[in-house]
């Protein structure tokens, strides 16, 4: 520690260190506040194994079908993959929403390339859901409500408060927002030509490739600009303690013999 760091104090005639009033009006550590964006944001996206979870599917199917052109067999492995992934959460009683995403994604992707026989299909119901994902938080954004606001505000506990008694988060949402909503817009703009001129293992190792890195790029993105946001206001405290306000002037009253208000 440097000097710098070092509160300064002097002495009273009682010997009693005089208060640092620099430190009642010294902002959180920003470190703090990082510490909580990165806490909030991996329960949010799942982290490093919801990630796996994610790609996991895709890139077996792609790789046996790579390996024996075989849409039946590539299918089904990639869809006992996710239920397995699930199973593995359950019996370690882990909380499950991002692999049961992964399966439903598994499951809609495999019913609709065995529909239609084309192997490519795999694809098209996360390319879809993709797209609507973008329009979500450009539309949400222009709307006044940032879609990535809706998502983080109750992992910060914080629900709706952004919105009208926090304005510098509400922007952070918004820049948060758009550079999701652009960085989808971009994989879309990658993937959808591909739908149409490429084969199936061309599109799907292209897929595969563009995972994990616009995903990284957006949470980044997301974290750089909350870290220098406001804090979010802990509406969950807040009713906690007008809970405890309530039962303490209840308590004053009847000790009182006073009827409560």
């Amino acid at each position: 520690m440097t000097s710098l760091d070092k509160p300064t104090t002097t002495t009273n005639t009682n010997d009693q260190p005089e208060p640092d009033d620099s430190a009642q009006s010294r902002p959180a550590a920003p470190d703090d506040s990082r510490a909580v964006t990165e806490a909030a944001l991996f329960e949010a996206f799942g982290g490093v194994r919801g990630t796996v979870e994610t790609v996991l599917p895709g890139l077996l199917f792609v790789t046996i079908y790579t390996i024996n052109k075989d849409l039946h067999i590539s299918a089904i492995a990639a869809l006992a993959v996710s239920l397995a992934l699930v199973a593995v959460r359950l019996i370690r009683k882990d909380t499950v929403k991002h692999a049961f995403s992964g399966v439903f994604g598994v499951a809609f992707g495999v019913v609709f390339a065995m529909m239609t026989g084309n192997a490519k299909d795999f694809y098209l119901p996360g390319m879809l859901y993709t797209l609507g994902l973008a329009l979500a938080y450009i539309i949400t954004t222009i709307a006044g409500v940032p879609l990535i606001g809706l998502i983080l505000g109750p992992v910060f506990k914080e629900n709706l408060s952004w919105r009208t008694r926090n304005p510098g988060r509400k922007k952070a949402y918004a820049k948060a927002s758009w550079a999701w909503g652009l960085i989808l817009l971009t994989k879309c703009a990658i993937l959808f030509p591909l739908y149409w001129w490429a084969d199936t293992t061309q599109l799907g190792w292209v897929l595969v490739a563009l995972k994990i890195p616009p995903f990284l790029l957006a949470v980044y993105l997301t974290w750089l600009f909350l870290a220098k946001a406001p804090p979010p206001i802990d509406v969950f405290a807040e009713m906690e303690e007008q809970d405890r306000l309530k039962e303490e002037r209840k308590a004053a009253a009847s000790a009182a013999g006073q009827p409560e208000a």
